[in-house]
């Protein structure tokens, strides 16, 4: 049986931010408190959001700066304090995955007393926080994430070095609002990590436990997308249309990920990030190619899956997403982001993420992990 269910109102291309204020009157917004969570201050300079903030005199707009890669409960604990007495009617996330993910989790933990750090990480733990307090709106900055589409949000632990997940199925945006204006501004470095993000969402939701044909097609489109126009962000001359490109394609990973969940590489992936601070685009990328060499024999399909890649084996594909990477300046290695070899063994127990290795079509010893690691040491 395939089941497929996102609710979110996507609108995308150049300008798209411009339908926030039709957003707003959908909403039937007319006075009150909207936050803006933004990345940088540049964003309120933006003439398609100053003429938002202009059309809607009546509403107050807070604006919260926030920078933080990979945040942590102390973080979000941090702006639930800040803003948990302005009585919100909207919550605007403009920004890459960080930045979303705590506009809507913030969402969640509104009309919620939480007194400490502690309780609200008990409490993500335990699913305590599934009705939000009010909607949101995501404005991505990256083309990758794909947050935008999903009902789950990312929120480090760094206590216990690990990563949690708040989750609410109430929880999708109210609108994706995917304008590629914003992410033209990124490095190119880390516009080809965000887009290499994308389609490892793409490819995981292809081959999930949970997929279905609609993720599927989603997938395969995504991954079409992005990699047959990747190389375009290095020129100039068509800088401008690959960051459409990249934009579709993260919207589609992200709506084929959004009913299936991420897989191995994923879970593999968090470690990395956190003991050696690799950027999750890069580290996902990475295991791309080994983790396709344990699924692929068992996923229906894969003939289509390595097309998309535009590549005709796993050898291959490994070889393009190296390429890649290294033509973008990015290092391709573990050893090159400083890991050990002594240290690949203990790495390997902290991998297993529940909800994302258990989704994984194969299940995968530590032993296996551990050669995957190896790999791409």
């Amino acid at each position: 049986m395939n089941k497929f269910y996102n609710p979110v109102k996507v609108c995308q291309g150049y300008g798209a931010v411009k339908n926030l204020s039709e957003v707003i009157k959908e909403l039937d917004i007319q006075r009150g408190n909207i936050l803006f969570l933004i990345w940088n201050e540049c964003i309120i300079e933006n003439k398609d959001i100053k003429a938002v903030i202009a059309e809607n005199s009546n509403i107050e707009f807070k604006t919260i700066i926030f920078t933080k890669s990979n945040p942590d409960t102390e973080d979000l604990f941090r702006l639930y304090m800040e803003t948990k007495n302005e009585d919100f009617s909207l919550v605007v996330a403009i920004g890459g995955g960080s930045v979303m993910d705590m506009g809507k989790s913030l969402c969640c933990l509104y009309g919620n007393t939480i007194n400490s750090e502690e309780e609200l990480r008990q409490g993500i733990k335990g699913n305590a926080f599934v009705k939000p307090g009010c909607k949101w709106v995501g404005v991505p900055t990256t083309a990758g994430t794909g947050s935008e589409v999903t009902c789950w949000a990312t929120v480090w632990n760094n206590i216990e070095n690990s990563k949690l997940s708040l989750e609410s199925k109430y929880n999708y945006a109210y609108a994706a609002l995917a304008d590629p204006q914003f992410a033209s501004t990124m490095p190119v470095s880390l516009a080809v990590s965000s887009a290499l993000d994308a389609a490892a969402h793409a490819t995981e939701a292809y081959w999930a436990k949970t997929s279905n044909f609609i993720s599927k097609t989603y997938s395969l489109r995504a991954i079409s997308l992005i990699m047959n126009n990747i190389m375009d962000l290095f020129d100039e001359d068509r800088q401008e249309a690959a960051h459409n490109y990249m934009s579709r394609g993260s919207v589609f990973a992200g709506l084929a990920f959004s009913n299936t969940k991420t897989t191995a590489c994923h879970s593999l992936s968090y470690p990395l990030t956190l003991k050696y601070h690799i950027p999750h685009g890069t580290a996902v990328s990475m295991l791309i190619e080994p983790v396709m060499k344990v699924n692929l024999e068992i996923v229906d399909g894969k003939e289509d899956l390595l097309s998309a890649y535009g590549v005709k084996s796993i050898d291959e594909l490994g070889s393009k997403i190296k390429s890649i990477l290294q033509y973008a300046g990015i290092p391709d290695r573990l050893h090159l982001w400083g890991a050990e070899r002594e240290e690949i063994a203990e790495l390997a127990v902290s991998c297993r993420t529940k909800g994302r290795i258990d989704n994984n079509p194969v299940d995968l010893s530590e032993e296996t992990i551990v050669n995957i690691l190896n790999s791409i040491f």
